[in-house]
């Protein structure tokens, strides 16, 4: 059986892959929460800074706190964000912030990756303030999360042991139900769950297959595992099953589920 890491730790790699539509996600996923201004916020598994920067445009904090356990996200972010912007390492099972010191938590794309999301959420309850909210959002990856869907899907015909890497079977917890289920196991209260929807226009295969190359994630990781004859398979599959329109792009629909609770 394949083994691939989940590990990330190159920001640029990430933003080509999935950062980029991740940016259209964080501030849908803050309308959302329509949160008034001046709270204090962390984020759990900050990344590259694509939720801090959103909170930062849309949500008039009064404080932004980031933590992730990869240093070469933290250096991306560090770019691209102002100072003022509170930048940690630390993870989701362990956040490096005293009890009820914010009054807001989040987390992006995360919980489907830490070994004991429940455990993580309660941890996200610990560092909140009582009656703060808690949410986070997840990628639809057995549904709507079509850039990998289509990927895996293909993978799969042409190498059978790829099944056993996809996200979609793999996690579980992100579907509706089972992300509620999490959030309740934490402890939370009054737990609602959203999906989110965003385009993910591709100018061209180029555009779509490259990030896949940068061996960032499951799928650009098992990308880079294969040999040259069963990858050009893979990528020669994918170029005649995508929808491609008359100028060559590619137009896909990303979602993302999202819930929010009062801790």
């Amino acid at each position: 059986m394949l083994s691939i890491s989940d590990s990330w730790q190159s920001g640029d790699p990430y933003e080509r892959y999935v950062g980029r539509w991740s940016r259209q996600v964080a501030p849908r996923f803050l309308s959302w929460l329509a949160l008034p201004p001046g709270r204090r916020w962390l984020d759990v598994g900050c990344g590259t800074g694509a939720l801090c920067a959103a909170i930062l445009d849309h949500s008039a904090p009064g404080a932004v706190h980031g933590i992730d356990p990869s240093e070469g996200f933290l250096k991306t972010a560090a770019r691209t964000l102002p100072a003022t912007v509170s930048l940690r390492k630390g993870s989701a099972s362990s956040v490096p912030l005293d009890g009820a010191s914010v009054d807001v938590v989040v987390s992006g794309l995360v919980l489907n990756f830490v070994p004991d999301a429940a455990g993580a959420v309660a941890e996200m309850a610990r560092v909140c303030i009582p009656g703060g909210c808690i949410a986070a959002y997840v990628w639809d990856y057995a549904g709507k999360m079509e850039l990998m869907r289509h990927f895996w899907d293909v993978a799969t015909a042409v190498d059978p042991s790829a099944a056993a890497l996809d996200e979609g079977t793999r996690f579980p917890l992100c579907s509706p139900d089972r992300l509620r289920d999490c959030f309740a196991a934490g402890g939370l209260r009054e737990v609602e769950v959203t999906a989110i929807e965003v385009p993910t226009r591709f100018e061209s295969f180029d555009d779509y297959w490259s990030p896949f190359l940068g061996g960032q994630g499951p799928a650009p990781a098992y990308v880079m595992s294969l040999d040259e004859a069963v990858r050009t398979r893979v990528r020669e599959r994918l170029r005649e099953s995508l929808p491609k329109s008359g100028d060559g792009s590619i137009a896909l629909t990303a979602r993302a589920w999202a819930a929010r609770a009062t801790n």
